[in-house]
């Protein structure tokens, strides 16, 4: 379970409402009854449902109904009632609103994706980068899973990748050496290599890398690559401008992964909300 703390919804809602609602307690309407409807605006995943619902909670509403995180929903359909004082009920929209349509944005990009991968290879994983924007990796990376996907990496501590810029850096540049020197220093976890060409793949294939990942190769030349490591029983990753147009053809070239971060890009899908007087 992926857990936004109640720490960071009391930061998102203070950044929007840091000294009360102006409006709503001038025109005297902060006990006034009200009641919240949230639906989708068009076809989505949504995502981060839990959040909002608990956000407008914390702020003295009542949640009435809330869909799940991975939910694939239709146009018009119920995604969150809530009900409670104005006050409350207006203090919590927007934040609530823009929260479940950025999460749900990158869900159903990530369902895009994996769709279009798994129509070509049911086993294939789409794993989505760590390039979340600052501050926003809870809710990208519990949004990337509510589409299918899974996290490549949460950040540098929890993983071993080697790029070539690793290499550079090194006196002994060598993939061999580098490769060594991963093993010894982190013996209980998989060595994974970026290659830039077939000859580096073959290189770190030697070396005893455990995932090659392919960094913008093309899908014939993925194809390709996965053929020459099929003996050495090496998982292959492709990576570098996957999304939904392509995923496809990455899959079908017998990639075992996609790595990608095109979801983070996507755009936030619209959520339509309802407020009426109770």
């Amino acid at each position: 379970m992926i857990r936004i703390t109640d720490e960071e919804l009391d930061r998102f809602f203070h950044d929007d409402v840091p000294h009360g609602d102006l409006t709503t307690r001038s025109l005297g309407l902060a006990e006034a009854p009200a009641a919240m409807a949230f639906r989708a605006g068009a076809a989505m995943v949504a995502s981060s449902t839990e959040e909002a619902a608990r956000l407008l909670t914390r702020l003295g509403c009542a949640v009435t109904a809330s869909v799940a995180s991975g939910t694939r929903a239709t146009t018009g359909d119920l995604l969150l009632v809530a009900t409670g004082p104005a006050e409350a009920v207006l203090a919590g929209w927007k934040v609530a609103q823009t929260l479940m349509e950025y999460a749900s944005g990158i869900a159903s990009a990530t369902a895009r994706i994996v769709d279009a991968a798994r129509a070509a290879n049911p086993g294939v994983v789409v794993a989505c980068t760590r390039k979340t924007f600052p501050g926003t990796k809870a809710v990208a990376i519990k949004a990337v899973i509510a589409g299918g996907g899974v996290p490549h990496r949460l950040g540098l501590s929890d993983s071993v990748l080697l790029f070539p810029e690793h290499r550079a850096l090194l006196d002994d540049g060598s993939m061999a050496d580098s490769v060594r020197r991963l093993k010894q220093s982190c013996p209980e976890k998989k060595i994974v290599v970026e290659v830039t060409s077939a000859e580096e793949a073959e290189a770190a294939a030697l070396a005893g890398a455990d995932v090659i990942q392919l960094e913008k190769f093309t899908p014939a030349e993925t194809a390709e690559t996965v053929g020459r490591m099929g003996h050495y029983g090496i998982l292959v990753a492709a990576a570098g401008g996957i999304n939904a147009t392509n995923a496809a053809a990455y899959a079908q070239a017998g990639a075992a992964v996609l790595v990608t971060s095109a979801p983070y890009c996507a755009q936030p899908v619209d959520v339509k909300v309802a407020i009426t007087r109770q």
